[in-house]
């Protein structure tokens, strides 16, 4: 897997991931959409963490940085 994800790119899903944990802790969102919106947190934090999104893959964009 080769990395596609930009450290810009990684910090904003960290930061969209541990906004929606607040809302959810704080009982802003609940029901389906707070189902939905915390497996889309899960999402970002795993391919943030792997720096590879394998949605970019079909579009062709790459965030990283060229070396």
């Amino acid at each position: 897997m080769k990395k596609n994800m930009g450290n810009l790119d990684k910090g904003i899903r960290i930061v969209v991931a541990i906004g929606i944990a607040l809302l959810y802790y704080f009982n802003v969102i609940e029901g389906t959409l707070a189902y939905v919106l915390m497996a889309l947190a899960i999402v970002f934090l795993l391919t943030s963490f792997i720096s590879f999104c394998p949605l970019y893959l079909p579009f062709g964009w790459n965030t990283c940085k060229r070396k």
